[in-house]
């Protein structure tokens, strides 16, 4: 089979299991509110048919390109999604809590739909990415970030359950909060998606950091561009120039994201007449709050010392074959020392402390912050070494 119908066939398993994801929120979300059986077996059937499709996406990718895909953004963000998958399966198999499913395979579907704005085209690898402590180094990064993952997830559930949304608080106005940045990055899919079908792209010329003319292509309408910047006409373009040490491009689609994602959460706030944590409050109405803290604890655990191995360990490994040192303080870097420090301080406090329940929850919805931070925002705006993903 050819290339180009291996990558075929296995964008289109990712597809399906993304059809079938979204179809199992409406059972696992029926399942939490009732006593039968019947929706939770439909809902995991579904979850295990998806999680299946994604394993032949990888595989068959693996196959056409013939490495592991793992080595652009859009390859990441896919395996990230798959390990999160089966991170859920693992829980749902040692702890029976259907509910954790119903909040951890949205964002499952988020982190497709964000992966699937990135181009899928096969490119060669660039000489530092031909190792094979890349493969172990961002595959062990994504298992790892995916157990933490869901120490969020709980985290939320426990929020939801233990805090009166009713009122307004610091928590309260905090959770709603966590609910707008999900749905602001729901807006940057959407928003790459109607751009890429109603608009043109706009090719801009501009002098990067090293003061050497480059070329960019905006698949969004550029607000955002750097210095001198200039359309293929010679015209100035953009409302905003930003210095060259920041990809503009980039940064002009998060700015697009949270420009129509804040429309998108005005609209359903306009439309229910209620926070987003009201309506999701009756999902946890049989949740035990012990339980949901002690997955969030037991997922740390289980994570910390994996990201420990895989975002420090092999990342320093693969770094001294790649560039010639083990540590050059690459804000990808500092990012991946920030989130093993910060987690460190989450179990010491944890243990030495006594921080629970509500504590732990947030400290697991922070370190998902800093998670998303370091695997999106660090390698898509601040210019280093990982750049290219």
């Amino acid at each position: 089979m050819s290339t180009e119908n291996l990558i075929s066939l296995s964008g289109y398993s990712l597809f399906f299991a993304f059809i079938l994801l979204l179809i199992a929120i409406l059972p696992l979300g029926l399942a939490v509110k009732s006593a039968g059986r019947s929706f939770r077996r439909l809902g995991l059937i579904l979850t295990y048919s998806a999680f299946i499709l994604q394993l032949v996406y990888f595989i068959l990718r693996w196959i056409a390109v013939e490495h592991a895909p793992v080595s652009n953004m859009y390859e990441f963000m896919m395996f990230f999604g798959i390990m999160l998958t089966a991170s859920f399966l693992i829980i749902h198999y040692l702890y029976k809590q259907i509910v954790v499913g119903l909040f951890v395979i949205p964002v499952v579907l988020i982190i497709l739909g964000y992966g699937s704005v990135f181009t899928n085209e096969v490119r060669p690898l660039v000489p530092s990415l031909q190792s094979n402590w890349l493969t172990i180094h961002v595959m062990t990064v994504a298992f790892s970030s995916a157990i933490l993952s869901i120490s969020f997830a709980t985290g939320i559930i426990y929020l939801l359950k233990s805090l009166d949304v009713h009122k307004r608080t610091i928590s309260t106005v905090a959770l709603e909060f966590v609910m707008y940045c999900l749905i602001v990055v729901i807006g940057f899919s959407a928003t790459a998606t109607v751009f890429s079908v109603t608009t043109e792209e706009v090719h801009i010329q501009f002098e990067n950091a090293q003061g050497v003319k480059e070329k960019a292509v905006y698949t969004m309408t550029p607000l955002i561009v750097n210095k001198g910047a200039v359309s293929e006409s010679g015209e100035t373009i953009g409302w905003l120039k930003i210095t060259p040490s920041i990809d503009a491009k980039k940064l002009n689609s998060i700015v697009w994201a949270f420009i129509v994602g804040t429309i998108l959460y005005g609209a359903i706030r306009l439309f229910f007449r209620k926070p987003l944590i009201v309506l999701l409050k009756p999902l946890t109405r049989r949740v035990q709050p012990a339980l949901m803290d002690e997955i969030s604890y037991r997922a740390v655990v289980i994570g910390f010392p994996l990201f420990a191995l895989g975002g420090l360990l092999f990342a320093m490994i693969w770094a001294q074959i790649a560039w010639g040192r083990y540590w050059g303080w690459d804000p990808k870097e500092v990012w991946a020392l920030i989130t093993f420090l910060f987690y460190a301080a989450f179990l010491h406090l944890r243990l030495s402390k006594g921080w629970e329940g509500e504590k732990t929850a947030w400290l697991s919805i922070v370190g998902f912050g800093i998670i998303v931070f370091n695997q999106v925002f660090v390698n898509l705006v601040i210019a280093g070494l990982h750049s290219y993903a």
